[in-house]
């Protein structure tokens, strides 16, 4: 009977430049968001149940740009994109462009579970989800004043996508990854794209490989940053197939984002966990905000070099 592991969780709030005045919320909630997984994992959950407990927390959670925090296109629509995927089978599900649903991680979860497909995106999402009885929400719950005034003052200008990456709008993709006790990873990621993207724009967030990629014989990896770019690396894929030529979860991690800096200057960033429980995060953008728990410890960080540690709330 193969050793039972250690659960560990890590997730991220998006890799960019996040302004002050958010700081302090955008890191309670990855905070928050990893010990409600942690409490999936120690409680008998999979990964998956896990990762995606974590992503349902923050898209809830107005501060990251992902579900209820999303942003909106050139045509004053929300477009979504979500992934999901279990290391054990490979088998991951994602939706692109998906409107007016509250956690388009659980819809990328169905289309992993339900259907005989990979992904699924726009009209055809939003069919799938009507079909599954996933209420829709009006635009007005899944945008913030805020993101509605920095559409009209980008649109106006018709900005492209990479002038407005790490400014200080907003761009936090969310993510997590984990590992349970039986050895199974999973990663999930969501977005609610970038303000003022052009319509039908998809980022890296649902791509298989790119924005995400899980696979038991290496790691568990979830992706942030410039779309375009992580694309262009396949970045999520990168940082496993460094962590299979036998660099550490830290170092194929650093190793992948300063060779997307070089290849394609690409800012962004990338958490990881191994089966064995090793764990890496790396950003090249001004803040990161991320939390990591194991051993009922959760460490956590936002800026450069920073790794504070402290014991998890008891219940």
């Amino acid at each position: 009977m193969a050793a039972m592991k250690t659960p560990t969780i890590v997730v991220h709030g998006g890799a960019w430049s996040i302004p002050d005045e958010i700081a302090e919320a955008s890191q309670a909630g990855v905070k928050a968001a990893a010990e409600a997984g942690y409490k999936v994992l120690t409680s008998g959950g999979s990964a998956l149940d896990a990762v995606e407990t974590a992503v349902r927390i923050m898209e809830d959670d107005v501060v990251f740009d992902a579900g209820t925090g999303s942003v909106l296109n050139s045509a004053g629509d929300v477009e979504m994109d979500a992934i999901i995927m279990d290391g054990q089978s490979l088998r991951a599900g994602s939706v692109a462009c998906v409107q007016n649903i509250a956690h388009p991680v659980s819809l990328a979860r169905q289309v992993m579970e339900k259907t005989d497909h990979t992904m699924i995106v726009g009209e055809g999402a939003n069919l799938f989800a009507k079909e599954l009885g996933i209420p829709q929400v009006p635009t007005d719950q899944l945008v913030t004043d805020i993101a509605r005034q920095q559409w009209e003052e980008y649109n106006k200008y018709k900005r492209a996508v990479n002038e407005l990456f790490d400014s200080q709008l907003g761009h936090d993709t969310v993510g997590a990854v984990a590992v349970d006790s039986e050895g199974n990873v999973a990663c999930a990621t969501s977005t609610g794209g970038i303000t003022a993207k052009r319509v039908g724009r998809v980022g890296d967030s649902p791509v298989i490989g790119c924005g995400a990629y899980a696979d038991n014989e290496s790691a568990a990896v979830s992706c942030t940053g410039h779309g375009e770019a992580i694309m262009s690396v396949t970045l999520a894929r990168t940082v496993t197939v460094n962590m299979e030529q036998g660099a550490s979860a830290q170092a194929a991690a650093d190793k992948s984002i300063a060779y997307m800096k070089n290849r394609v200057d690409g800012t962004g960033g990338v958490i990881v966990v191994s089966r064995e429980g090793q764990t890496g995060v790396s950003f090249n953008t001004r803040r990161m905000p991320w939390a990591v728990v194991r051993d009922g410890t959760i460490r956590f960080g936002m800026n450069p070099g920073e790794n504070f540690q402290k014991d998890c709330p008891k219940d």
